[in-house]
């Protein structure tokens, strides 16, 4: 056997090993990509549902004070019917 023929049978049993390589790189930058962008959805769903609550929470507590200051309001009111003489 001489050196070419060397070189072309090393070629050949290269070759698959090299597109196996290939083929096990590719799935696994398919993994990552996926899984990376899974992560990416899961921070912004995270950032969302922390901004709702944020505006939930403010949203109550403008709802609260407005509560407050009706039944301060219905007490006003209901002073004054007393001090006219009526029944509240």
């Amino acid at each position: 056997m001489d050196a070419a023929m060397l070189t072309a049978l090393g070629a050949l049993l290269a070759s698959p090993v090299a597109a196996a390589a290939a083929a096990y790189g590719s799935r696994g930058a398919t993994r990552a990509a996926r899984e990376g962008g899974v992560i990416t959805g899961y921070d912004s769903l995270t950032a969302r549902l922390t901004a709702e609550r944020d505006k939930a929470e403010l949203d109550q507590a403008a709802a609260e004070q407005r509560a407050a200051a009706l039944e301060l309001e219905v007490s006003r009111l209901r002073f004054l019917v007393t001090q006219l003489g009526g029944t509240p």
